[in-house]
């Protein structure tokens, strides 16, 4: 919201970052009677039109709903049961609701959910600063820490009860947790993903995910009018070596089947991303919690970047209402170490998934075949597949969180 703020101002909740986990945190928040305030550096329109994800788990339409923000979710959103595999031009159907009870995932474009939540946000007068540059965070051992920002010109304080870092992988918040206190894994994959979206009503009804001998390739949708699809491409490739003729000959050639075609057409966006995989811990310390890519990237195989960070949210939603409602701190200690066993869970399926269905530069022939039998597994063994169905759907990593019995923490309140 575009209006004067004090110099210096005080809420329960300070909120680094509008994208999906501190919106629907912010909302969530709202509608227990909670307050709070949420820092974005970028402009509403940056932030409404980044293209990213699109894949929502059964959990994450959920807490939408649960949010009052699905109205428009729920009348365009694509609910799809199964997921289609692809081995060398050989499919196989992941029956995703009859391997789970009923869960499905559900197509709906992640800057849809950012505008749908930011429009819930204004509409209840939630204070909601774009082009405000969080700076520094003080404070956070004390009850009371203090977020350093810049808004309209000026220098400002947000005084709050608890720091909510959702400011993504290049934000602020993780380097406020001493650097002797992290540790970090990652993993960067040799190969980059060539995205496009057409003007092109899909040519399936399900995701096809497809491991072809000239690299991987995905067929997903964005809506009934237009595709998201994607092409395996080198790590140092350019959209220059990328005209719109080679992609499409590409995923022609990568998707193909007997009796399906690839339909066609007009390019509106293209883009190169890189594959990586990245986790930080803990997630958390004193007042200050992190949230979605502050605290772990995925690669974009298997779609888990959003929920992730939904799921994230909803646990430290969950710890939230309990000190503010009971005066119940042990899901705030306890918020790192469940995220954790999520999180590793999502990160060890979307290596699968990413290394099942790549072509790796260099790879011996023994690789190759190792890749071809994980397949045949699927195909000839039910429980193999329900493993990728409740993966798929989000069922595995809840349990892992849950399964979180207790946990010791340090002091942090």
């Amino acid at each position: 919201m575009e209006t004067a703020f004090p110099a210096t101002r005080r809420t329960q909740v300070g909120i680094i970052g509008a994208g999906p986990a501190g919106l629907l945190l912010s909302q969530l928040l709202h509608l227990q009677g909670i307050t709070s305030v949420v820092l974005e550096n970028r402009s509403r329109q940056r932030v409404e039109s980044r293209q990213r994800a699109g894949l929502l788990e059964q959990n994450t339409v959920n807490l939408l709903r649960e949010a009052e923000a699905a109205d428009r979710l729920d009348r365009e959103g694509l609910v799809h049961e199964g997921v289609i595999l692809s081995y060398n031009g050989r499919r196989h159907r992941i029956a995703l609701s009859e391997l789970t009870d009923g869960e499905c995932v559900t197509i709906y474009a992640q800057t849809e959910v950012v505008k749908d939540l930011i429009t819930k946000r204004l509409e209840a007068g939630g204070e909601l600063l774009f082009e405000a540059e969080a700076t520094r965070i003080e404070g956070l051992e004390t009850d009371s820490p203090r977020i350093h920002f810049t808004y309209q010109g000026h220098a400002h304080i947000l005084e709050c009860d608890f720091v909510a870092g959702c400011d993504g992988f290049h934000g602020i918040s993780r380097a406020a947790i001493p650097a002797e206190l992290q540790k970090v894994y990652d993993k960067t994959y040799p190969y980059s993903w060539l995205g496009i979206i057409a003007q092109v009503p899909p040519s399936t009804d399900e995701l096809i995910y497809a491991f072809h001998e000239r690299g991987f390739a995905l067929h997903s949708m964005r809506s009934a009018e237009r595709s998201r699809l994607y092409v395996q491409c080198g790590v140092d490739d350019t959209l220059e070596d990328w005209p719109d003729e080679r992609i499409w000959a590409e995923l022609h050639a990568r998707l193909g089947t007997s009796g399906w075609t690839l339909q066609e057409g007009p390019i509106l966006e293209k883009s190169i991303t890189p594959m990586r995989s990245f986790v930080s811990e803990p997630m958390q310390y004193h007042r200050l919690f992190l949230a979605g890519d502050a605290a772990h990237i995925v690669p974009p195989t298997g779609g888990k970047g959003l929920n992730m960070a939904v799921a994230d949210t909803k646990s430290l939603f969950d710890a939230l209402r309990a000190w503010y409602q009971a005066g119940d701190a042990s899901l705030l200690q306890g918020y790192s170490a469940a995220c954790m066993r999520r999180v590793w869970r999502v990160q060890e399926f979307s290596n699968y998934m990413t290394e099942m269905l790549h072509l790796l530069p260099g790879k011996a022939a023994f690789d190759q075949h190792l890749q071809q039998s994980r397949f045949d597994l699927l195909t000839t063994c039910p429980a193999a597949s329900k493993v990728i169905a409740e993966n798929y759907v989000g069922i595995a990593a809840r349990r892992a969180s849950e399964a979180v019995a207790e946990q010791v923490p340090g002091e942090i309140l």
